[in-house]
């Protein structure tokens, strides 16, 4: 056998080491807790046969505690670039079968080494973390290169799209990076977040809670609405991500891609026109208003167990994709809220960074009462809303369905915002409160010194609702561009689209805004 073809046997030896891993054992054990290999995962995700990889004989140089011992080619993480639907994505899986995914100095390297590539690519970067943390071992280099990993986090925020896959354990500092990116999916009963773990809870606070009930996939997805997705397996978490790469561009300079539309623009739903319970106090489905004016129906939504009182997700419009922020009255009466309130202003504000206009569907009657609120800033998170739905410069059309009252009305993207386009159904109500809370300001003395004080009331509020409840007092001074019939908002909404197809709109030159937090 001559050297050349010597040596092109050890690549083939030194490949298919690298490929196991850390052995045929620990891959066992791996599939033993219900979980794919960091290769099975990337192989479920990408194209077939797209997957270049990349540093895949990268080694540790840590000596420290026996480390040199334990060595594996690519040193716990698999990295590299490839396609999903043809579409060019970058890619990192950590490898919980080499050192429990630790992650060390070099692999570190090797995952900042794929964010750079997708930078200057212009292509969304998806991570899958399943580490056990820090390598111990490393000391301050295992933390500079969490560092590193966070910093690019930074960088990379809107200009291209990140997306997190939670498929096992993610504690401590590495949490961050989930957190910096735009969209977290968590694995179901296999995968959790904490930055202490249930030990240091119950030390410090002397809190007995496991790790499920302190960051598992259901706590972040209903409480504290750190992730935006669930999975109960691993094929259906990678179908959520391929579905979520197809709604949105590769980098902020592109638009998202167009699907050919089968579905008529001028379709009429006779549904929307009876939809609106007679008592406006009465709850309705806006999913069912979302799937009657949307392309065949569907909506791919975000966040959808956290602040059920707001709905937000995309679909497509003529094969357009949109992001749709709309509240939601079959819950708490779709009132804003401190969840509802910062879960809204993140999509707007993703959807404005990358080229992706915004249909507001606007059912709200104000914000939620109470000291609850308040002392959880009610009033800054209501801001944030506000500043995103006024920061954004894509096209924005908001139709207004019933309620839209005081402040809940500005901040669900009203004309002053810059708005686009503004239409109302007939149906909608547009003050700066409601009759019955009105009339008890207005008309409260006058009550008093009533015959009937009962009635008086009832008067004034027929009174306040007939010059109120409408929209044609917002329609007369421009605040409303159109009334609108509600079986017709889906052409409405396709044919404003396409108007503001070439919409042009800045910012004040400055270094960037101070958002209220």
């Amino acid at each position: 056998m001559s050297k050349q073809l010597e040596k092109i046997k050890e690549l083939i030896a030194k490949r298919e080491q690298a490929r196991i891993g850390g052995g045929e054992k620990a891959i066992e054990k791996q599939h033993a807790r219900g979980k794919y290999t960091a290769r099975e995962r990337i192989d479920m995700l990408l194209d077939e046969g797209s997957f270049e990889e990349y540093d895949m004989f990268k080694l540790h140089r840590c000596t420290n505690f026996g480390m040199e011992k334990k060595q594996f080619l690519g040193d716990g993480v698999v990295a590299g670039s490839g396609t999903i639907d043809g579409r060019l994505v970058y890619i990192f899986a950590q490898d919980f079968t080499v050192n429990g995914g630790s992650l060390s100095e070099t692999m570190a390297q090797k995952i900042c080494k794929v964010m750079d590539m997708a930078m200057k690519m212009g292509a969304p970067v998806i991570g899958i973390n399943d580490s056990g943390g820090a390598r111990i071992q490393e000391g301050i280099c295992a933390l500079a290169g969490f560092g590193e990993i966070f910093e690019r986090n930074i960088l990379a925020s809107g200009v291209i799209p990140q997306i997190s896959g939670i498929f096992g354990p993610c504690a401590g500092g590495a949490v961050y990076s989930p957190a910096l990116t735009d969209f977290t999916l968590m694995m179901e009963n296999t995968s959790y977040m904490f930055l202490t773990g249930p030990k240091v809870v119950k030390t410090v606070t002397g809190e007995d809670i496991d790790q499920e009930h302190l960051g598992g996939a259901s706590v972040h997805s209903t409480k504290s609405g750190v992730t935006h997705f669930t999975a109960s397996t691993e094929e259906e978490a990678m179908h959520m991500i391929k579905t979520l790469i197809g709604y949105i561009p590769s980098n902020n300079m592109e638009e998202a891609p167009r699907k050919e539309c089968t579905d008529p623009i001028d379709r009429k739903e006779d549904l929307l026109n009876e939809i609106l319970p007679d008592n406006p106090n009465e709850a309705y489905d806006m999913y069912k208003v979302i799937s009657a004016i949307t392309d065949n129906g569907e909506f791919f939504e975000v966040q959808p167990k956290f602040a059920k009182n707001i709905i937000v997700g995309f679909a497509r419009f003529n094969g357009q994709s949109v992001g749709i922020v709309a509240n939601q009255p079959s819950s708490y009466a779709g009132v804003l809220d401190v969840n509802a309130s910062r879960k809204g202003a993140r999509f707007v504000r993703f959807c404005d960074a990358f080229n992706i206009p915004i249909v507001s569907l606007v059912d709200v009657p104000g914000f939620l009462p109470g000291t609850g609120q308040e002392y959880n800033a009610v009033i800054l998170h209501g801001a944030q809303l506000l500043y995103a739905y006024g920061e954004a410069t894509v096209p924005k059309i908001t139709i207004t369905l019933r309620k839209s009252y005081g402040g809940s009305h500005i901040v669900m993207g009203c004309k002053q915002l810059r708005n686009d386009l503004n239409f109302a159904w007939p149906s909608a109500e547009i003050a700066v409160m409601g009759a019955s809370g009105a009339v008890a300001v207005l008309c409260g003395k006058e009550a008093k010194a009533a015959e009937d004080p009962k009635a008086f009331l009832a008067d004034k509020e027929d009174e306040y609702t007939e010059m109120f409840a409408n929209p044609y007092q917002a329609a007369k001074y421009g605040y409303i561009d159109d009334v609108i019939e509600p079986r017709n908002t889906r052409f409405r909404i396709c044919r404003g689209l396409a108007q503001l197809a070439t919409k042009r709109q800045t910012l004040p030159a400055k270094k960037h805004g101070n958002i209220p937090m």
